[in-house]
């Protein structure tokens, strides 16, 4: 057997958890069903308990028995009286029965008793109270059949649970609570200049700089405020009751866009009530009709033979009782009937499949709370007629803006001062760095690392930089990396006088910040990102010309010319690198306006000759051209213009040879043409005697010619991946050598003459055909154990007094 009990728990607990979706026309039909209940089972109870009918035999009878009214029984001189008057034979014919037993004994009564209620008693009269009963039943399972159907059960029970979180949460307290205090700092600014407006001229003028100075204390910059702020922060809302409020933003976006793609729950709720309706008119239709039929005095009609009487007159012991319960039973369902109707009318009268937050965003201040529909709507117009403070607190959950000071703080608890100086590194450039990857948003306590020098975002979302950024007087840097900032005006006046390098990789046009073109101290700007639109295919950059110390420019894009905005900046402009990924650059009129340039970068940019613009660049010292699809360079002569020209890099194209002209580049002083394809190297190449660094290294060489000993100031010299079968002499007088790298060739012997070079740090001879090393490669002062790159074997083959010394060395 089940306890009572459990069924009142039961019911207790659903009826405290679904009350916010119970607007006040339920809950005043629940009472309306448990009264009709209480009615049924009162009726139920008394017809069990206690007996149905009392029959008693009939002294008069007739042919015609439906001629005995037992309602009106009359005395034996009354009926002799009437024999005498209906002598009518139209009239029918009443006798007093004689000679007939009239001493029944209990069994006979008994069964005439439940043989006249069987037979002769209405229906109506008979089932009324399991009727009343069961119909409540059916208004009591149709009114909640929502919160059990499987199709609604489950939105409606995790919107009811997120709801109350939602209610409780400190976060609603705490942003409420904000809003609640900028908003009355906002009115005070607003009377102050309304009574500015009514006030003479000179006074007015007084207080414009009151109101001013009251704006920037109370609303933006109030310094007694923001001390106290991560104070009550903590009092507020702990880092567990943050976690907590963060999951219940994920909740509430997952079940906005689970709710509001149907509308089966309002569906439902139509029609449960339309259903209740219907019950309605069918019970009042029929009730109506079947009342009368509850009759105190019954007429029974039963066989002679059983008992001697043939009509029998039954009092119904519970007619009346039952009439006056059947009556006030239709009341009840009358006041039911009403209220289903008028939530019909409710349903179709008002747009229940939208909801606004009008009303909400104009109280809390809270302006980015978004409207909802469909079933979403439909439970928070419910719970409206609940108690409109639960949508309050829970548009809260909806707003993006709240979200993001949740994450703030979130942040904040998580990343510590103390854990961001842990991350603290020295990059390229010898600067203290902070990366941060992929964070939902930017910690304040960023701002409290002030040694920090460069500062690197990378995928961080929602990021606004503050005007607290003003602390970190070092920085220098920032690389933005696929992550989209905003600024406050302060920290752009900050940056405007102090920030000297920018780094933006971005996806498009429309993700490179408009406050980059105002920085008037940048010095380096580093853009990585599709720069070119689809329909005119040319560079797509706003002026520069704000940029007044800009100095370095990296365009790592796919430009099919160079940007006009370049000319803005040509002046002051020193380093220019674009980077192409895959698009050829065509246009280069704009180089000719760069006369100011030092270093020009144009890497992967599909360039079969070196730009003729290029040659009137007469500052220019360092040229790079990688990764272009140059054949052959006989136009080299013409760098001779170039009179400064001391880096030239045509690494990784498809050069067959070059031009003895070369040698007229008197002050050439780095020479990289590896990744080639040059068979030989011109001997002419060797009388650009300033050369210091030589790499010829990944082409088809066979041999060095010997007048790469010309080169006495040559400190490092790579032909690894080559075809080299021997080496000149020649070259092991280059005295000043630091560097050799001779790897992965067909070497099979290896100059004694190489303990002349004193000066020699590394010396790369592995994957070469060499079956020993000369001994005198011991005499190289400089040279380690960890310098000489060569096989095992060859390193065991030494003699041990030559390991020693090299290993002395080191």
């Amino acid at each position: 057997m089940i306890p009572v009990g459990e069924f009142k728990n039961f019911g207790v607990e659903q009826n405290s958890k679904y009350r916010v979706l119970k607007p006040w026309w339920d809950v005043f039909s629940e009472y309306l069903c448990v009264a009709m209940l209480m009615l049924g089972v009162f009726g139920c109870t008394l017809q069990l308990t206690q007996d149905k009918i009392a029959c008693l035999p009939s002294h008069f009878t007739s042919p015609t028995p439906e001629a005995i009214d037992c309602s009106h029984i009359r005395s034996y001189r009354e009926n002799e009286t009437s024999m005498q008057t209906l002598v009518n034979p139209a009239k029918p014919i009443i006798t007093e029965v004689s000679g007939r037993k009239n001493n029944l004994d209990i069994h006979q009564y008994v069964f005439v008793n439940h043989y006249c209620y069987e037979r002769f008693v209405h229906w109506y009269a008979k089932y009324f109270p399991y009727l009343v009963v069961i119909h409540t039943m059916i208004f009591m399972v149709a009114s909640s059949f929502w919160f059990k159907f499987p199709g609604t059960s489950s939105k409606i029970e995790i919107f009811v649970t997120i709801l109350g979180k939602c209610f409780d949460s400190p976060w609603t307290t705490r942003a409420l609570s904000e809003v609640s205090e900028e908003r009355g700092e906002e009115k005070l600014v607003n009377w102050r200049r309304n009574t500015m407006s009514k006030d003479p001229p000179e006074r007015r003028a007084d207080e414009e700089e009151t109101v001013v100075l009251l704006r920037s204390s109370s609303v933006k910059s109030n310094p007694e405020k923001k001390s106290m702020e991560p104070q009550s922060a903590a009092s507020v809302l702990d880092k567990k009751e943050g976690e907590q409020a963060k999951a219940l933003f994920e909740k509430v976006k997952k079940f906005r866009t689970h709710v509001e793609e149907a509308d089966i729950l309002y569906v439902m709720y139509v029609l449960q009530t339309s259903l209740k309706v219907f019950k309605f008119l069918i019970i009042i239709i029929y009730t109506a009709v079947l009342v009368p039929n509850i009759e105190i005095v019954v007429r029974c009609f039963v066989p002679p033979e059983l008992t001697g009487f043939d009509i029998f007159c039954c009092n119904h012991n519970k007619a009346h009782l039952f009439s006056k319960l059947a009556y006030c039973y239709i009341c009840f369902v009358g006041v039911f009937g009403l209220l289903c109707i008028y939530t019909l009318y409710w349903q179709f009268h008002r747009p229940l499949k939208e909801y606004s937050f009008e009303q909400v965003r104009l109280e809390t201040g809270i302006n980015d709370i978004p409207d909802v529909k469909n079933d979403f709507a439909f439970l928070l117009h419910l719970v409206d007629q609940y108690d409109a403070l639960y949508s309050k607190r829970f548009a809260v959950f909806l707003s993006e803006v709240s979200e993001s000071h949740l994450y703030q703080l979130n942040l904040n608890y998580e990343w510590t001062a103390k854990k961001l100086r842990s991350r603290l590194t020295r990059n390229a450039k010898n600067q203290l760095e902070l990366h941060l990857l992929m964070l939902p948003g930017l910690p304040d306590t960023v701002f409290e690392i002030t040694e920090v020098e460069s500062l690197k975002l990378e995928q961080v979302k929602n990021v606004t930089i503050p005007a607290s950024v003003a602390k970190l007087e070092s920085l220098r840097e920032l690389s933005l990396i696929f992550c989209p900032a905003k600024l406050q005006l302060p920290a752009l006046n900050h940056f405007k006088a102090h920030l000297k390098v920018l780094c933006l990789d971005f996806e498009s046009l429309e993700d490179i910040p408009m406050w980059m073109y105002t920085l008037q101290s940048l010095e380096e700007l580093h853009l990585n990102g599709p720069l070119t639109n689809d329909v005119s295919k040319s560079a797509s950059l706003d002026s520069l010309r704000e940029l007044r110390a800009l100095r370095v420019l990296a365009l790592r894009s796919n430009l099919t010319k160079i940007p006009p905005s370049i000319v803005d900046v040509a002046l002051q402009l020193q380093h220019l690198c674009i980077h192409n990924e895959g698009a050829k650059l065509q246009a280069f009129s704009s180089l000719k306006k760069l006369t100011n340039i030092v270093s020009l970068e144009l890497v992967g940019c599909e360039l079969e000759r070196i730009p003729s613009a290029v040659f009137s660049l007469n500052n220019l010292q360092e040229l790079d051209l990688k990764e272009n699809k140059l054949s052959t360079v006989e136009e080299i002569l013409s760098l001779q213009h170039c009179r400064r020209l001391v880096t030239l890099k045509l690494w990784h194209n498809k050069i067959a040879y070059i031009p003895d002209h070369i040698s007229k580049l008197h002050t050439l002083e780095m020479l990289d043409v590896s990744w080639n394809k040059i068979p030989k190297l011109p001997s002419r190449l060797f009388y650009c005697t300033k050369i210091r660094h030589l790499d010829v290294s990944h082409n088809q060489l066979t041999s060095l010619p010997p007048e790469v000993g010309i080169l006495q100031g040559l400190q490092y010299f790579s032909a690894a991946f080559n075809s080299l079968e021997m080496l000149p002499d020649e070259l092991f007088s280059c005295k000043r050598l630091k560097t050799l790298a001779l790897g992965n060739n067909c070497l099979s012997y290896l100059s004694s003459r190489v303990s002349s070079l004193v000066q020699l740090v590394r010396l790369e001879i592995k994957g070469n055909r060499l079956e020993s090393l000369p001994v005198e490669i011991g005499e190289c002062p400089l040279l380690s154990l960890s310098g000489l790159i060569a096989e095992d074997n060859l390193l065991d083959l030494m003699p041990a007094d030559v390991r020693s010394r090299l290993t002395s060395s080191s």
